[in-house]
């Protein structure tokens, strides 16, 4: 099956979440040290059939760039000359570490498992993802 990967990217780690055709729901996968990202998506990228890896967007309320925004850019230019053969797209991830905070909150679980920086950025993956999926499904949608 299909796969589509969405990547949370920061200075020091990476969210990473999923989902397969036909299905389209997002399922968080993993966090990972960014200096190791690389390393990580090579040998996942073999396990799997990943066809679209979306890349979360860094832009300030205002939707202008912020300090990630270079580091992201560069990145993602890096990361799709590498891997010609999949689709890569950058989404806008605006709110979605402040909606991943709000979520583990609200689950019920413990304070010291609410400070693990690394179960915000994979919820936040997952969350650019989803909604990636729900605006591509309205986009198809409306058009028809």
């Amino acid at each position: 099956m299909s796969q589509f990967l969405s990547l949370d990217y920061g200075i020091k780690r990476v969210g990473v979440a999923y989902c397969e055709a036909p299905l389209n729901i997002a399922y968080a996968l993993t966090t990972v040290n960014t200096k190791d990202l690389f390393n990580f998506l090579e040998t996942y990228i073999k396990k799997n059939k990943v066809s679209k890896i979306i890349v979360g967007n860094p832009k300030s309320l205002r939707g202008e760039p912020t300090h990630s925004t270079e580091f992201t850019h560069t990145f993602f230019n890096k990361i799709s000359m590498m891997y010609k053969e999949i689709d890569f797209e950058f989404y806008d991830e605006r709110f979605t570490s402040k909606i991943a905070k709000q979520t583990v909150l609200s689950s019920g679980v413990k304070k010291m498992k609410r400070r693990n920086k690394k179960n915000i950025d994979k919820i936040s993956a997952v969350i650019i993802l989803q909604d990636y999926l729900q605006s591509v499904k309205f986009y198809k949608s409306s058009k028809t």
